[in-house]
């Protein structure tokens, strides 16, 4: 019998966009079951410094939702070896914009002596839950500016 091979990965998932979507599908192809870690509203406002626009149980069920992802969890902190032995997952997918950053050579590193991959995936460049805000924003600012 195949062993099943458990997928994990990690996003606050705010304002749930195409790229979201790419990601979670591209993980689940890689992996018989993916877990995905949503960031919670303080951890956010802990490394971010503000706080998601949409609140972390509505990004948790929107998640959980999605045909691509068998489990949620909450994401309370950032440590993806303490991760690691939380779930025992068999693969990691990360953003390239990680890759070969010290931070994620060394946690790399660590999570293949578990005998875990890590792999790296694009994102969809034209698109992103920032560049949304930003343009929410100013469409905000001009309607206030006018009336």
């Amino acid at each position: 019998m195949k062993k099943e091979i458990v997928g994990y990965t990690t996003g606050v998932f705010d304002l749930f966009h195409i790229g979201h979507l790419n990601l979670l599908k591209q993980a689940k192809s890689g992996c018989d079951r993916l877990i995905v870690g949503v960031s919670t509203d303080e951890l956010v406002q802990t490394y971010k410094n503000k706080s998601p626009i949409i609140p972390f149980t509505e990004r948790i069920e929107i998640v959980s939702a999605l045909k691509y992802v068998d489990e949620v969890v909450p994401q309370s902190h950032r440590d993806k070896i303490a991760a690691y032995h939380e779930i025992k997952f068999d693969v990691m997918f990360v953003g390239s914009d990680w890759k070969g950053s010290v931070l994620f050579s060394a946690v790399e590193a660590e999570l293949a002596e578990y005998g875990v991959k890590v792999i790296y995936f694009e994102y969809t460049n034209h698109v992103s839950s920032t560049a949304l805000k930003s343009t929410l924003q100013a469409i905000y600012d001009a309607e206030t500016f006018i009336r």
